[in-house]
């Protein structure tokens, strides 16, 4: 059994910031349970685009709200707490949150936690070893 609290993480190496956002990844490929799972909050008035070319991401708001846009469609979606998205066909996307978003994230397969978004919003397909499997 594992058992963490998110204060766990802060000031920790999984304790990500950016300029857009900040995310705690609570659960890692280092627990071998098949998944990762983030608190991440996305700053009021900023724009983040992203692709999961090497990940499944289910994305929960627990607070605030933002509009996500799938990049491909151009349609976007209001999310606001108690609603989920799923980028299940690994969309390009661009989330823009009017207030602080706040989220729980699941990525499938989980992320080692030294992952950063590359120029086109892509994580490496990172293992516990530190090999990138996505440049084989």
């Amino acid at each position: 059994m594992i058992v963490r609290s998110m204060s766990d993480v802060d000031g920790t190496d999984a304790d990500i910031r950016t300029e857009t956002w900040r995310s705690r990844r609570i659960v890692l490929a280092k627990d071998k349970v098949g998944f990762s799972f983030h608190e991440t909050v996305l700053y009021a008035g900023t724009e983040t685009s992203m692709w999961y070319a090497n990940h499944i991401e289910l994305v929960h708001c627990i607070e605030g709200e933002a509009e996500v846009t799938n990049d491909e469609t151009g349609e976007t979606h209001l999310i606001t707490p108690g609603t989920l998205y799923l980028l299940n066909g690994h969309e390009h996307h661009t989330v823009r949150p009017k207030t602080d978003f706040r989220v729980l994230c699941v990525f499938n397969p989980p992320v080692t936690g030294r992952e950063v978004h590359d120029e086109n919003g892509v994580y490496p397909l990172l293992t516990e070893d530190g090999d990138d499997s996505s440049a084989k």
